[in-house]
């Protein structure tokens, strides 16, 4: 089983490779198809492959990271260093999508003719790319976050792709050249929505908040329903990386239950296991009287 899992995550990892050398190839040739006619909205949208290329890339290097194992000095290991790229990824996003916001402002106040045509089959081009991309990394996405948020980036491409060809389309038709720089605010605005989810989600691991979908007193209730458990507290759940999740806190037991501990403690991480996929967790026990003492 373990072999499998291995093979699985090498070829899922060669895939994103693959998958960044095509977003490179497909950026410079947006760019080229930008500059020659004259397209914001088609530079928007390399700019946008282009830190996809970025995030694929770090998150095939952090995931190889991740792999080494811990030291005296890195106890934990290096499984923060997906969490740290995709930081990197997000703060890029945002200078992408600003950026992208400024140059549209400008261009509304200076516009110039578009070539419509050159717009269409770029963006029909990279549409293309962008499903094949999106299909490379989909059966991966199903057991890594990371690879799931390089798919959903690859959809959003595809999307960002369509915007494109209808302002083409708009341009050829009815010479609208305006619409060119309205396709180019929304992607704009689509990927500082994307920055700030990210960010967030970054932001609150490193401060090692409790994660979203986990409710600190369900878990203490939980632990308090195991047989001969009298009380839980100093209850602290954090997340390692997008995967592990990991917990501490003190039990408290009678002092006539202690030669039942370690069926006691085989029970709480059962339960930790089954109803909140916790499988790391640190238990403090302390009798009732003990408590008292301390003060908790």
């Amino acid at each position: 089983m373990g072999h499998d899992h291995s093979h699985h995550e090498f070829g899922s990892t060669k895939k994103l490779y693959l998958a960044v050398v095509i977003n490179i190839i497909l950026t410079v040739f947006q760019i080229v198809g930008g500059l020659l006619s004259g397209s914001l909205s088609l530079l928007a949208d390399a700019l946008h492959n282009f830190s996809d290329a970025g995030a694929l890339a770090i998150a095939a290097v952090a995931a190889r990271i991740a792999k080494i194992p811990p030291n005296q000095r890195m106890t934990y290991g290096y499984k923060r260093a997906e969490i740290l790229g995709a930081l990197i990824n997000s703060t890029t996003l945002i200078i992408v999508g600003l950026y992208l916001l400024y140059e549209a402002v400008n261009r509304y106040f200076d516009q110039n003719p578009i070539d419509g045509w050159t717009v269409v089959w770029v963006a029909a081009i990279a549409l293309v790319i962008d499903i094949f991309t999106a299909l490379l990394t989909y059966s991966g996405s199903k057991d890594s976050v990371n690879i799931k948020a390089a798919f959903i980036h690859n959809v959003s491409d595809a999307a960002a792709s369509v915007v494109v060809i209808i302002s083409g389309i708009l341009i050829i038709n009815f010479q609208i050249y305006v619409i060119d720089l309205v396709a180019t605010v929304l992607i704009s605005l689509y990927v500082l929505y994307q920055a700030f989810t990210l960010i967030r989600q970054c932001i609150l691991v490193l401060m090692q908040s409790t994660p979203t979908h986990l409710d600190v007193d369900e878990i203490k209730k939980s632990i308090e329903g195991v047989h001969l458990v009298k009380e839980a507290h100093h209850i602290h759940v954090w997340q390692l990386d997008d995967k592990k999740v990991l917990l501490e806190g003190h039990i408290v037991v009678e002092e006539q239950d202690l030669p039942a501990l370690e069926k006691i403690k085989m029970e709480i991480r059962q339960s930790l296991r089954n109803k909140f996929a916790i499988n790391h967790s640190t238990l403090e026990f302390e009798t009732s009287l003990e408590c008292m003492n301390s003060g908790n």
